[in-house]
């Protein structure tokens, strides 16, 4: 028997054909007919006298006009490490797993412990998601409080440059600071053109749901547009408050508002690298906390991304997080959810794998347990082979009934297929006694610790002393 090599990866789909169009022209007539609060001068100047209509603050959108803007940004960015190495790729239905940004608290995987998040912090994160293999790029995760609020945004960038190979997304309070990470990241990279080859940062900038922008996003759009940063533009509806009840009305007012800032930055510079997106969950009524782990998250992510395949854009997602206060068993159980699910759909830029406690809480245990959670579902990714080694007829012929294959060489080949874990246990009650009855708690403290020791590739000595000379004058 002869079986060419056939493989099916799983697939998730949560809207069909008919639904994505349904969503994708309720989209364009909120943008038409609704319009966005755009103030910035410039901003409603250019978009005026590229056809759009205003009407005093209120932006209204023709439907061609967005929809030239999406057939002109790029399908596919490409993101490097600090030497050039392009290693992430926004396209199709590739996923990428990153941990998180800007959370205040941090908890300590010692003593759990719960306290503000400062810049030493930040290294500690930094050099845990440079450690696991599953985070293919970092974000700044946490907001130092140990330093002035105004350059808080670039301290931590700089800690991260320092202590990651990765590429970086990072948000950042005005242009200013966009500006100053801009120019860290192009002394790593070498300059401009090495940049642009494969960019080592993303800018992630929000709209204000519900349908409008304030100021400085409007200038870090213009900003990244014209130097070629990719940028997120990723507003937060949440369902029930900013957004409507209804799961497909957040979508829509989501997909609007992301697209609003495509047609923006394709004006600024055709072409430019745009990914497309919207933090879409609910409110919890009984608690009012805008919710990282929701079911009805995951739901709306993937039609999200579905919408993105449909736009042919690349996507920012979310998974990974979770409403828990600490890496314990609905940790574990909502970052399982929310990663498989995200993987099946296709999300390309999955960040927020480690958050906890609703997007305010850093912790170096909880992204150890996901990364964890990404080989588990990198496993079932790949899906099956099919092909005459796989089905392996002539080893079972060759057995036969009542044998067995633990001295067969296919046997020997191919258990290294499976995946073994050092976190999760797998062994009998006998042999765990015997190990020292270790929990998952204590198992998952000594992993973390394990990787916190992780030495991260150093920077240049002269890059180093260049970062300091630029941050001496950071406003």
């Amino acid at each position: 028997m002869f079986c060419p090599d056939l493989t099916f990866r799983p697939r998730l789909s949560v809207l069909n054909d008919d639904q994505i169009e349904q969503i994708h022209q309720a989209t364009l007539e909120v943008l038409e007919r609704t319009g966005i609060q755009i103030t910035h001068p410039k901003a409603v100047e250019l978009l005026h006298g590229a056809g759009a209509r205003v009407d005093g603050d209120r932006v209204h959108f023709p439907a061609w006009m967005v929809e030239d803007a999406i057939r002109t940004a790029p399908p596919r960015v490409v993101l490097g490490t600090r030497n050039g190495q392009r290693t992430v790729f926004l396209e199709d239905k590739k996923h990428w797993f990153g941990p998180s940004l800007d959370c205040i608290d941090y908890l300590d995987p010692h003593t759990h412990e719960r306290r503000r998040f400062v810049s030493e912090d930040c290294r500690v994160t930094a050099t845990v998601a440079d450690a696991l293999p599953n985070y293919t790029w970092v974000m700044t995760i946490g907001m130092a409080d140990d330093v002035p609020a105004d350059i808080a945004d670039r301290v931590i960038a700089k800690q991260v440059f320092t202590y990651t190979e990765k590429p970086l997304v990072f948000c950042c309070k005005d242009v200013n600071s966009v500006r100053d990470i801009y120019e860290m990241a192009l002394l790593i990279t070498g300059g401009e053109e090495q940049f642009r080859q494969a960019p080592t940062c993303v800018h992630y900038s929000e709209p204000i749901s519900p349908l409008l922008y304030y100021d400085p996003a409007v200038e870090k759009i213009f900003f990244c547009a014209e130097k070629g940063i990719p940028l997120i533009n990723y507003p937060a509806p949440q369902a029930g408050s900013t957004a409507p009840a209804t799961f497909a009305g957040e979508v829509v007012q989501g997909s609007a508002e992301s697209l609003s800032g495509l047609v923006l930055a394709q004006l600024v510079n055709p072409g430019a690298p745009f990914i497309y997106g919207a933090f879409a969950t609910v409110m919890d009524m009984q608690t009012t906390v805008f919710s990282y782990a929701a079911p009805e998250m995951s739901l709306m992510v993937a039609a999200m991304a579905q919408m993105a395949q449909f736009y042919q854009l690349p996507f920012f997602g979310t998974a990974g997080c979770s409403d828990a206060k600490f890496p314990d068993a609905q940790a574990a159980a909502e970052a399982a959810f929310s990663c498989l699910a995200s993987a099946l759909v296709g999300a390309n830029l999955i960040h927020d794998s480690g958050w906890l406690d609703h997007g305010s809480l850093a912790s170096p245990g909880h992204m150890v347990l996901v990364n964890e959670i990404l080989h588990m579902v990198k496993q079932f990714m790949s899906g099956l082979t099919v092909n005459d080694e796989m089905l392996a007829l002539d080893v079972i012929d060759r057995v036969g009934p009542g044998g067995h294959y633990l001295e067969e060489d296919h046997t020997y080949t191919h258990f290294k297929d499976v995946w073994y874990s050092d976190l999760f246990d797998r062994s009998i009650q006998q042999e765990w006694v015997a190990q020292g009855e270790k929990q998952f708690d204590e198992r998952l403290r000594e992993k973390t610790e394990k990787v916190m020791d992780h030495v991260p590739a150093p920077l240049p000595d002269d890059v180093l002393a260049e970062m300091e000379k630029m941050a001496e004058h950071w406003e």
